[in-house]
């Protein structure tokens, strides 16, 4: 898998080489690569955005330097993600897509956004994180690289972790316990210490039950609808 991202601040990219994402990195089973959009500007000062036409606040993206950054690595089968508001939230479901993708190039916007016609001429998919407005495309395009590498293949140390976590199924995911088993007078529900698998997954599943249900309604009607639908 790789992701190539168009960005004004690659710098701000060097998280993700800590913890499992660096690790997969390092072992080359996703590639990273940082593209600045500035790199491309015309411009002796190197100067990425203009007023907008129509007036108005702050600045815009040129669609020339956005565009030839594009160029500079082009793949007509990638996927091309804007990360803005305007798109569609990004879900499990969402993920899931796009990591059977080879190819993901991200862009990344500021200021008032990019000129119109580059978006046009480049754009395949409008991604949002969630309902508000940050600062630029950066944070929302590491949200999509972390959430999506964790679904490749050799990425997690033990890939069935993944497909027990929460949205895995419709639900969120059960409580966990670790040693010691007792902590401050509270214990570790006996079940999960009795060895009996099929009691185990049972607990398991009661659990993500009241657990959507209580903090995520709006999943656990449609988990129940669905299933109620398919019995």
């Amino acid at each position: 898998m790789k992701f190539s991202v168009l960005t004004l601040f690659p710098d701000m990219f060097s998280p993700l080489k800590q913890s499992i994402i660096g690790k997969a990195i390092e072992d080359k089973k996703i590639e990273l690569n940082l593209i600045n959009i500035r790199d491309f500007s015309k411009d002796k000062h190197k100067k990425v955005d203009d007023t907008p036409y129509g007036g108005g606040a702050g600045m815009v993206m040129k669609a020339d330097v956005v565009y030839d950054a594009y160029e500079h690595i082009k793949d007509e089968k990638a996927k091309v993600i804007f990360l803005s508001p305007q798109g569609k939230t990004l879900n499990q479901n969402k993920v899931k897509e796009l990591a059977t993708e080879e190819h993901i190039i991200l862009l990344c916007g500021h200021y008032e956004g990019i000129d119109e016609r580059a978006l046009e001429s480049i754009v395949t998919d409008y991604v949002a994180i969630g309902d508000y407005v940050l600062t630029g495309g950066e944070l929302p395009a590491m949200v999509v690289i972390d959430s999506v590498s964790r679904l490749v293949p050799g990425v997690l140390n033990n890939d069935e972790s993944a497909q027990t976590e929460s949205f895995s199924d419709g639900l969120l995911e059960y409580p966990q316990y670790t040693r010691p088993a007792n902590y401050k007078g509270m214990e570790v529900p006996e079940v999960l210490l009795s060895g009996h698998h099929g009691n185990i997954e049972k607990w398991r599943h009661e659990k993500s039950l009241e657990r959507t249900k209580k903090y995520r309604p709006d999943l656990y009607e449609k988990y129940m609808a669905e299933n109620n639908n398919n019995s």
